[in-house]
């Protein structure tokens, strides 16, 4: 949520901001229905100090024995107004709170402008990608039921589209990538590991920017709970409406957990195979810190990631996001992006994301810098360590042998349980 004394004192960096994501002006909207309602609560005010006013004469008038109908008439008159004003001044904040709360993020200085993925920037490239000594290069939904070891078939049964079951050795290999990512987070990083409910409610959705604006895109349970899209979710939860002590910061968590997305808007898009699913795993890095810390913070999560990818030497790219393409929440992101050989393209496998202080005003998460009395909103960062599903479809394709078997990459084989060769 964005900061509405910073919209009242400069509106142009609102509309500069919001037409970098190719969105209409809001400030004069926004700061319309704001006059409104500080209009409406003058007036308020002003009613409800007349009334106490006039209340003190009646008990004065009654206490000498004179009539005091004239003034409650007047007091039964300013009680209708009240009424009317409050419901006023309730229906204007309705409405600002609505406006505020459906704004997106205002990207930094550094982010380009462009309106779609088309326009991103790549900052840099780790290996070019692979070249095979063979011709028939087969896609991960060839390789995994050639070994018998995806079976879409069996989910679609159970479940419908957009699920999968993986057995044996991938299986094996998914849980080894969640293992391997972990112990590089937590081992070598200094990362808390966290596992936290995949089910939350209404405040905790909010409070990250999944509601009110993204409700179709998540799955809700007859509890009134939202299944989680991704354990940020949860982690970024655990400082809602926390005065956290500045020298805890940063604050650092890792998660690997199930996350549930509905794929609204996804029709037709990657129906075939594990790039797109209802149900994926996925290791998450949290970070909440000082604004001063955030830049720092960003640029050593996505180092992570990339870590990651180079360890597995798996072929990727760095791209910065322009404005148009960047997610609700963000102030800037960057996608590193694992080259697909069926696809003959690069796919993002990892999202990075500053989001500032925009959801930690919505969850109230807070610090009181050394010196000062007043405090400060925190500033939230989340990166992708692993969707494990997208990194598996990497691994299978980019590691395919010409038997169509496949190669463990060397930085897992610790994982493995003596599996060299998947077959």
């Amino acid at each position: 949520m964005l900061d509405l004394e910073r919209i009242r004192d400069n509106p142009q960096w609102l509309d500069e901001g919001l037409k970098k994501r190719g969105l209409q002006a809001l400030s004069p909207i926004i700061l319309h229905e704001d006059q409104a309602r500080r209009a409406v609560l003058t007036k308020l005010q002003n009613a409800q100090s007349q009334r106490n006013d006039i209340s003190k004469q009646i008990g004065d008038v009654k206490k000498s024995g004179g009539n005091a109908d004239a003034l409650m008439a007047q007091v039964a008159a300013l009680k209708d107004q009240i009424a009317k004003d409050e419901a006023e001044e309730m229906e204007i904040g309705a409405r600002l709170h609505d406006l505020l709360v459906t704004t997106p993020n205002i990207p930094l200085d550094s982010v380009p402008f462009g309106k779609d993925e088309n326009d991103n920037v790549e900052i840099s490239k780790f290996i070019e990608p692979t070249k095979f000594q063979f011709n028939d290069i087969k896609d991960h939904v060839t390789l995994g039921e050639m070994n018998g070891l995806i079976d879409f078939e069996a989910a679609a049964r159970m479940s419908g589209s957009r699920f999968v079951v993986t057995k044996g050795a991938i299986a094996r290999l998914e849980r080894s990538l969640a293992m391997f990512a972990l112990d590089l987070l937590t081992l070598e990083y200094g990362y808390t590991e966290i596992i936290a409910p995949l089910l939350v409610n209404d405040a905790a959705a909010f409070g990250v920017g999944q509601l009110p604006k993204f409700a179709e895109d998540m799955f809700k349970t007859n509890t009134g709970h939202w299944l989680i899209p991704t354990s940020e979710v949860s982690m970024t939860n655990l400082v809602m409406d926390q005065i956290i002590d500045v020298k805890e910061f940063p604050l650092r968590y890792a998660s690997f957990s199930p996350c549930f997305r509905s794929e609204a808007g996804s029709a037709g898009r990657d129906t075939r195979g594990m790039i797109r699913q209802h149900q994926f795993f996925k290791v998450e890095q949290v970070v909440i810190c000082t604004p001063e810390q955030s830049e720092a913070e960003h640029e050593r999560m996505a180092g992570i990631a990339e870590t990651a990818l180079q360890r597995l030497k798996l072929p990727h790219r760095k791209i910065l996001l322009c404005s148009g393409d960047m997610g609700f929440a963000s102030q800037k992101t960057y996608d590193i992006e694992t080259w697909i050989p069926s696809q003959n393209t690069y796919r993002e496998t990892m999202s990075c994301s500053n989001c500032g202080d925009f959801q930690a005003r919505r969850m109230k998460a807070r610090y009181k810098p050394e010196g000062s009395k007043k405090t400060e909103f925190v500033h939230t960062l989340n990166a992708t360590c692993f969707a494990t599903g997208r990194a598996l479809v990497a691994i299978i394709e980019n590691y395919q042998q010409d038997d169509g078997s496949i190669k463990v990459p060397d930085a897992l084989l610790p994982y493995m349980g003596g599996i060299e060769v998947i077959k």
